[in-house]
């Protein structure tokens, strides 16, 4: 006889009700202790009867497991709120993101010159000092840079004239006149020696004495 499928309601006559709840409550002791066992599994089982029996089961100790149990929810829950908490600030973070965008957006389209129609004269004037003080700051930089590259040039002449010098030294060629020509010193200028000539006239005839040193 093909035994027909149960349906999940509650079965009004109580002598069957019993019958079928002691059945189950054997079979789900049975299956808690097989899955203890067969899995290593931490089981704890309780079941109540309609008239308020306890049955339960345990694969170590009820106590704990209930223990253990409770600690899980707790944090669980307490995991849970965090999630929320953090889902909230980031969403805040977003926004105020967003926001911080789009005015940082709408300022770049007024540096370009764009959008200006809804400004004031005094935020007119705000655009242009900012845009003088960039504009000072980029000269400022940029005659940096110039100087940097200039003072790298003079080190390369200045290494490249010491190698053509050894160059030179090695090979027994006098370097050029041009470039072995010493710049005399304004100081140094006045230490050489000139001839002097210096007319003396004595007396009131047209006697003249010449004197040179």
């Amino acid at each position: 006889m093909v035994r027909g499928k149960t349906q999940m309601r509650r079965i009004e006559n109580a002598t069957s009700r019993q019958v079928t709840f002691s059945k189950r409550r054997n079979g789900l002791l049975k299956k808690a202790f097989e899955l203890s066992v067969l899995c290593d599994a931490e089981v704890g089982l309780i079941v109540f009867s309609p008239r308020g029996k306890l049955y339960e089961f345990a694969s170590s100790s009820m106590q704990k497991t209930i223990e253990r149990y409770q600690r899980y929810s707790k944090d669980v829950n307490v995991h849970n709120k965090m999630v929320e908490q953090n889902m909230l600030h980031w969403k805040y973070d977003a926004a105020h993101m967003a926001k911080k965008i789009e005015l940082l957006e709408a300022s770049k389209r007024k540096l370009l010159g764009e959008g200006l129609g809804t400004c004031s004269l005094e935020e007119l004037q705000q655009i242009e000092n900012q845009l003088e003080r960039s504009l000072s700051n980029i000269r400022l930089r940029k005659n940096l840079l110039f100087k940097e590259q200039i003072e790298q040039l003079k080190e390369k002449e200045r290494i490249l004239a010491e190698e053509n010098a050894i160059l030179s030294k090695k090979c027994g060629v006098q370097p050029n006149e041009e470039t072995s020509q010493v710049e005399i010193l304004p100081h140094e200028q006045s230490s050489q020696h000139t001839d002097v000539v210096t007319d003396l006239f004595i007396g009131r005839g047209n006697a003249r004495y010449s004197l040179q040193n």
